[in-house]
C-alpha cells in the first residue's frame, strides 16, 4: 500500500509542477489553486508512505516519478521538444526508480 501511495504522490508532483508553470507567478487563479491542492496532496502522500518506506528510497522514487511524468507530459503536449537523448535519459531515471524498488 505504501508503494501505491508513493507512486500516486509522484504523479501528483507532476500535476503541481505543471500547474506552477502555468500559474505565471501565481497571477492566474485556477493553475495556482491546482498547484496548492496538488502540492498538499502530493506531500501528504509522500509523508504517509514514509511510515513504511525509508526516506531516501521513497524521496528518490517520488522525485523520479514526478520528473518523468512532468517531462513526458511536456513533450506530449508540445511544451518541450522531444529528442532521442531526452527519452534515453528519462529511461535511465525509470531504470533507477525500478532499481530502487527492486533492492528495497
Amino acid at each position: 500500500m505504501y508503494w501505491l501511495i508513493l507512486i500516486l504522490s509522484g504523479v501528483l508532483e507532476a500535476v503541481w509542477a505543471t500547474a506552477l508553470g502555468k500559474s505565471e507567478g501565481f497571477t492566474r487563479l485556477v493553475p495556482s489553486l491546482i498547484f496548492v491542492v496538488g502540492l498538499c496532496a502530493s506531500m501528504a502522500g509522500l509523508a504517509y508512505s514514509l511510515k513504511g518506506l525509508p526516506v531516501g528510497t521513497a524521496y528518490a522514487v517520488w522525485v523520479g516519478i514526478g520528473a518523468i511524468v512532468t517531462v513526458s507530459w511536456a513533450m506530449l503536449t508540445g511544451a518541450e521538444s522531444a529528442s532521442a537523448l531526452k527519452i534515453l535519459f528519462l529511461a535511465m531515471i525509470i531504470g533507477g526508480v525500478i532499481g530502487l524498488k527492486a533492492v528495497y
